[in-house]
C-alpha cells in the first residue's frame, strides 16, 4: 500500500509499505479521504519537529470503511463507514478528573503516533464514531474540524438571536461561524485576507475588513450599543488579543479558540468592568463528534463549499507547501 511518511526537513515521500494485520483491539481502515490541517502545515515547516518522532505518517482529518477488525473487537464490523476521534486517552489519571478529551498524557493520533495519510490505517476501535450508510465519506472527513467549532460553541452557551462576533475567517472560523449560526445567532466575522473575506461573503455571512473599517463601531451599531454576546478569538494574532475584550458586550463570553504559544498582553481591565468570562477551547468530546456527524449527515449547511480541491494521494507535497485558505482532502 502507499503511505507518505515525514523525514524532517520539509521532506516528504510516499512509499511502498505492507499492510498489516489490525492487533485484537484495533481495526483497520480503508481510508477514502484525509483532510490537510493546518497542524499538518506545521509539521511540514518543522514547527513540530521536537514533537514528532519521524519518520512518521500524519492526518487525522479523515473517513473511510473498515477493512479488518482484531479478535476482541465486537462494536464494529467490515464495511462500516467511520471516522476516527484522533485522542489516545488511555494514560487518563484521577487527577484529569474525567476530562479524557484534554487529560495531562493525551496522545493525538497523526502527530503523536502513525496517522491517516495512507492508504490502509491501523487504530484503536474505541478511537471510532460509526457513520450511517447514506453519509458522504467527502463530506466526513471535515467531521473532526467541525468537531472542534461545534465544541467551541457548546461551550460558549451562545444562544438564539444572541450576536456572536468571529475573529479570524480560516477555516475554523468558517466552521464556528456556520454552527453559530445554525444555534440561530447572528454572526459577524472579522478577516483581513481577501480570498478568505469572499470565501464568507459567499456562504452568506456578514464581514468585516477590520482594516478598512472600524470593527468596535461595525458591532456597536449592529448589536445597538450592546456589543457581542459571544466573541470567538480564532485568528490567533495580537489584534485580535486587542480586540476582542472591546467588541465583548457587558457579561459577554470570550472563547480562545487560537493556540498561542506564547505569553501575550491582554486587556484584563476590561474583565473587571464588564464582568467578562474567558472560556478555554482545546479539541472536541465524544457528543461534539456526534452532533458533527448529523450535521454532516443531514447535509443542511453548505459544508460542499468548504472543500478548496480534491486530490490523489500523490499530490499532498503541492499542498503542505502552501499556506491553506480553505480546507482541502486527498482522496485514496
Amino acid at each position: 500500500m502507499k503511505a507518505t511518511r515525514y523525514e524532517g526537513n520539509k521532506t516528504f515521500n510516499v512509499i511502498e509499505t505492507e499492510v498489516e494485520a489490525p492487533a485484537k483491539d484495533d481495526v483497520r481502515i480503508k481510508v477514502a479521504y484525509s483532510g490537510v490541517c493546518g497542524t499538518d502545515v506545521h509539521i511540514y515547516h518543522g514547527m513540530m519537529d521536537k514533537r514528532v518522532n519521524f519518520p512518521i505518517t500524519i492526518g487525522h482529518e479523515m473517513s473511510g470503511t473498515i477493512d479488518a477488525v482484531g479478535d476482541n473487537v465486537t462494536t464494529y464490523k467490515v464495511g462500516d463507514k467511520v471516522v476516527v476521534r484522533p485522542l489516545d486517552d488511555r494514560g487518563v489519571k484521577p487527577s484529569d478528573k474525567g476530562f479524557n478529551h484534554i487529560c495531562e498524557d493525551l496522545k493525538f493520533i497523526g502527530i503523536d503516533s502513525p496517522g491517516s495519510m495512507q492508504q490502509y490505517w491501523n487504530v484503536p476501535a474505541f478511537t471510532l464514531h460509526k457513520l450511517k450508510t447514506t453519509t458522504d465519506l467527502k463530506l466526513a472527513a471535515l467531521i473532526e474540524p467541525l468537531s472542534v467549532a461545534v465544541h467551541d460553541v457548546r461551550l460558549s452557551q451562545l444562544k438564539h438571536k444572541e450576536t456572536a462576533v468571529v475573529l479570524g475567517g480560516g477555516p475554523i472560523g468558517l466552521l464556528v461561524a456556520m454552527v453559530a449560526k445554525n444555534t440561530g445567532a447572528n454572526v459577524i466575522i472579522s478577516e483581513i485576507n481577501p480570498v478568505r473575506i469572499s470565501k464568507a461573503q459567499d456562504l452568506g455571512f456578514d464581514v468585516v475588513n477590520p482594516t478598512h473599517t472600524d470593527l468596535i463601531q461595525y458591532v456597536k451599531e449592529k448589536t445597538e450599543g450592546r456589543l457581542a454576546d459571544v466573541v470567538f478569538e480564532v485568528a490567533g494574532v495580537q489584534p485580535a488579543l486587542d480586540v476582542m475584550t472591546e467588541i465583548a458586550g457587558i457579561r459577554g463570553r470570550i472563547v480562545m479558540v487560537a493556540i498561542h504559544g506564547e505569553k501575550k498582553n491582554i486587556d484584563l481591565f476590561k474583565f473587571f468592568w464588564k464582568e467578562l468570562k474567558l472560556i478555554g477551547a482545546r479539541v472536541y468530546e465524544k457528543e461534539d463528534y456526534e452532533k458533527s456527524i448529523q450535521l454532516i449527515t443531514d447535509n443542511q449547511l453548505p459544508f460542499e463549499q468548504l472543500i478548496t480541491d480534491i486530490q490523489p494521494l500523490v499530490k499532498y507535497r503541492k499542498y503542505l507547501k502552501i499556506s491553506i485558505k480553505n480546507l482541502m482532502v486527498l482522496k485514496y
